[in-house]
């Protein structure tokens, strides 16, 4: 059986960072507009998880689900689609021109391709 799901503090904090450089903030401001402290973030960025306010604080901001950010202890590992996915998606959503259907649909291809590739790869190597 698996065990509870604990959150992919690396994955969740490259989605952090695509969305910052794209709106050209500094730590600082970030930290601000997800309303959490600037060291939560840059503990992150040496793999300690945030607390679950900060988590809910920062995938609210991302417009994520939480579920794109979770890693369940025991299950099939889908390392590359949420890293994937967790980098676009913030990409996706600063664009003017998307709207968060596109985003939304977008989203889902990426992350279907992702898997796709995986399992592909999976097959060549059994």
């Amino acid at each position: 059986m698996s065990g509870s799901p604990s959150v992919d503090v690396k994955a969740l904090h490259a989605a952090l960072e695509a969305a910052r450089l794209e709106r050209d903030l500094s730590g600082r401001q970030l930290a601000k507009e997800i309303g959490v402290s600037a060291s939560t973030i840059s503990r992150m960025a040496n793999g300690l998880k945030p607390d679950v306010t900060a988590f809910a604080a920062m995938t609210t901001w991302l417009r994520m689900p939480a579920e794109a950010f979770y890693v369940v202890p025991g299950a099939e590992t889908h390392a590359e689609e949420p890293e994937l996915v967790a980098s676009l998606v913030p990409l996706l959503r600063a664009r003017r021109d998307l709207s968060e259907g596109d985003v939304d649909y977008l989203q889902e291809v990426i992350g279907a391709a992702a898997r796709r590739f995986r399992t592909e790869r999976g097959s060549r190597s059994s």
